[in-house]
């Protein structure tokens, strides 16, 4: 067997791979049902932006104030083990959540009536509940997830990180925006606690499969580490400083983390949007999910492709370009079709991102400091959610004073698409071909100094070959 057909073999086969393969096929076919319930369970609560887009903030605040904890808690304890302790509590929390709607079932709005932008009085007990839910899922999301990106390089070669991450990405889009969300809308339109139950449901059996994964995946540091009372402000340091004098995380980090809080300043109140400006039903708002889908299935089989035709720094570019004029084109029209259409594009260039950059970070950042420098990454580049949420709420609750409901619900979009070609400017320059293609080898070249390529996250070689934001179809780029 060749050396390209072993590292295929690698990705391809072996029980520990497909666990973590179906763990992920089962958790994103919840969350694709989530990002129906969530939203529409929402807009049945209180139909006030600001309200609607404090949830969002509560999500995605722990990002801001728990990722850098999470990357010293990473770097120091099983991932796999992580992994399956967050799966258990987000299976309680969505389960409280559960109950709670199918003590309130009767006294909720029916789905259309919802879609036809009836006026209500905000369900403080209920939205209180929905605004802890989320608080509480974003902390679990914040250790899980990063738990999770740095298991791959214990899995995979350097060389097949782009390809792993896409096959990966590939059935994760599948199952998020292709099936669950007609499934939500499905299930929702039979009870409204029935999509919630679902969801507590496939975060159980995920928990379940991974579990089952045979191994140790702790970082090459962790033994050492073992016993020694945490450092928190000197580990976190650690990875601070390495990434801050990086000359291109650094600035890769912070580019994104304003690319995500302008994608929050326009899905903060989308809901609104999407019930009032583009009038969908329940039905239809899941549909717009499967355009992202079909995006993300395009830039899974081609975003390698892509980069290694136009070159890395080019297909960046390109990301940025397209969240300026999809971002302008969806503020401007009033169809759900065109939405539709326009989430494929921005999809596919959301992908082309994650492809290039997280391969990249994976392939250069140690393993000893992988956690806690993919957190501060992550504090940079998620940072920004909470923070766009809050924006886009507000601005809808502003500009609505002046403008009217409808162009307030406009407003997010033109604002972001304006604030998108600022940064694109900034960027342009920052993340060229040249750059990127030269911390790669500088990196590979340093682990290979070091002795890390062959260890791949300290897990022993026999066991190599086996291994967002509910009601926001495109997915985050990270």
């Amino acid at each position: 067997m060749s050396e390209q057909a072993a590292l295929k073999q690698k990705i391809s086969l072996g029980s520990r791979y497909w666990r973590l393969w179906t763990a992920s096929v089962i958790s994103n076919l919840g969350d694709g049902v989530a990002t129906i319930a969530y939203p529409w369970l929402a807009s049945a609560v209180t139909r006030n932006g600001f309200l609607i887009g404090l949830i969002p903030v509560a999500q995605r605040l722990p990002w801001l104030i728990f990722t850098l904890p999470a990357g010293v808690i990473t770097d120091r304890v099983d991932r796999r083990k992580i992994m399956v302790s967050m799966d258990i509590f987000r299976t309680l929390i969505t389960t409280v959540v559960a109950f709670a709607v199918l003590a309130r079932q009767g006294a909720l709005p029916a789905p259309n009536e919802i879609a036809g932008g009836l006026e209500l009085t905000t369900d403080g007990a209920l939205y209180t509940i929905v605004l802890l839910a989320s608080l509480l899922f974003g902390f679990a999301e914040v250790l899980r997830d990063n738990a999770a990106q740095t298991i791959l390089p214990a899995i995979v070669e350097p060389a097949n990180l782009e390809k792993a991450n896409g096959q990966m990405w590939g059935i994760e889009m599948v199952a998020n925006s292709f099936v669950g969300p007609p499934l939500g809308s499905l299930l929702i339109g039979i009870a409204f606690a029935l999509p919630f139950f679902f969801d507590a449901g496939t975060f159980a059996v995920a928990a379940a499969m991974v579990w089952l994964i045979s191994g140790v995946f702790k970082s090459d540091g962790a033994a050492e580490a073992a016993g020694k009372k945490i450092d928190w402000k000197g580990e976190i340091a650690e990875g601070f400083g390495w990434l801050w004098r990086h000359p291109l995380l650094r600035p890769m980090a912070i580019i994104l983390g304003f690319m995500n809080g302008l994608g929050m300043v326009t899905f903060a109140t989308f809901v609104l949007f999407a019930q009032e400006v583009l009038g969908t039903s329940a039905f239809e708002f899941s549909i717009l999910g499967t355009g992202a889908a079909i995006g993300g299935l395009a830039g899974t089989f081609l975003a390698s492709k892509v980069s290694a035709k136009l070159g890395s720094g080019t297909s960046l570019f390109l990301t940025l370009s397209a969240s300026v004029f999809i971002t302008a084109i969806i503020g401007v029209n009033s169809s759900w079709i065109i939405v539709w259409a326009a989430f494929g594009a921005f999809t596919f260039t959301a992908i082309l991102w994650n492809v290039i950059t997280v391969s990249l970070r994976q392939t250069i950042i140690p393993d000893r400091l992988l956690g806690r420098v993919n957190s501060v990454y992550r504090f940079f580049a998620w940072g920004m959610m909470p923070i766009g949420s809050a924006i886009g709420g507000a601005l809808v609750v502003g500009s609505e004073v002046f403008f009217g409901r409808e162009l307030a619900l406009r407003m997010p979009w033109f604002v972001a698409a304006g604030a998108y070609a600022l940064l694109l400017l900034y960027a342009a320059p920052k993340l060229t071909t040249e750059k990127i293609e030269s911390a790669r080898a500088e990196g590979i070249a340093a682990k290979e100094a070091a002795g890390e390529s062959g260890k791949r996250g300290g897990v022993a070689d026999d066991a190599l070959a086996e291994g967002g934001v509910p009601g926001a179809p495109p997915p985050i780029d990270d």
